[in-house]
């Protein structure tokens, strides 16, 4: 017998008691909800972030609204798995980071001053070593790709006061660093010591990423509206090649340009 859906609300919170009922009854009707762990959820908890994060990118606020959906069911979803083992509620989930805003937020709730944003973030690094971080980059997670947590880790040690004063210095460093670089590799010899040269990559890389923060780019963002470039402007080429009967294979590098320069004059 089917179940009469519960019909769309329009108060944040009864739309939420609505996303609970759903949750609920699917998680106790539905055999491919009532087989989910936490565990089994983790992929395409992950997988869905990414999807919201290309969204933000593409500035699709229908698919940002869609894939905001996906996540706060997965969120209801592992509270639900938790409540079930008798860990937590969803209440508990929600009390808990309101108690957490409310007291890293002391110049909204209590009577610290602040000046700027900067002295908002040392506040929340401080206060969170207070409630027992021992480390001011143990929230930054392991699991993290590595340009976005060398991002993270920056911003973490800056909350405390551990950064340049000015970008001049910063691009000082990008500098030293692409000097060493270049020291370990030989560009017109070709002979490398991998093992060094890649370090020294890796130093020359975490300091661009430094640069990028100090000047307000984010190097995420900016890398993948690269990459979304590179791949229509790629497209682009291949798409041409096929309509004129080349192969890119049998193409030079001066051929494949010409397709590649009219895709840069398209958006």
């Amino acid at each position: 017998m089917a179940i009469t859906p519960p019909e769309p609300k329009f108060t944040a919170s009864e739309a939420f008691e609505r996303l609970l009922e759903v949750l609920y009854t699917l998680r106790v009707e539905c055999p491919w909800d009532k087989k989910q762990t936490m565990e089994s959820l983790r992929h395409l908890t992950i997988e869905e972030m990414y999807e919201l994060a290309d969204a933000i990118l593409e500035e699709d606020h229908q698919e940002i609204k869609k894939e905001l959906g996906d996540i706060l069911m997965h969120l209801v979803f592992y509270a639900r798995i938790a409540e079930e083992k008798q860990l937590f509620t969803i209440i508990d989930v929600l009390n808990a980071i309101c108690d957490k805003l409310i007291s890293r937020h002391p110049h909204i709730y209590s009577d610290v001053e602040v000046k700027d944003d900067e002295e908002v973030k040392q506040n929340w690094e401080s206060i969170k070593l207070k409630e027992g971080n021992k480390s001011v980059l143990a929230g930054v997670p392991k699991s993290l790709p590595a340009l976005v947590k060398a991002f993270r880790i920056q911003d973490k040690v800056r909350g405390v006061g551990f950064d340049w004063d000015d970008k001049t210095q910063v691009w000082a460093k990008v500098e030293e660093e692409m000097s060493e670089f270049k020291a370990e590799y030989n560009i017109e010899s070709g002979e490398i010591d991998q093992e060094k040269a890649e370090a020294e990559f890796g130093d020359l890389l975490f300091s661009l990423i430094n640069y990028a923060r100090h000047i307000g780019i984010n190097p995420e963002n900016a890398l993948e509206k690269t990459n979304k470039k590179f791949i229509h402007r790629f497209t682009y080429l291949e798409q041409k090649a096929k309509e004129a009967g080349q192969n890119l294979q049998d193409m030079s590098l001066a051929e494949m340009d010409v397709y590649w320069n009219e895709a840069k004059k398209i958006k």
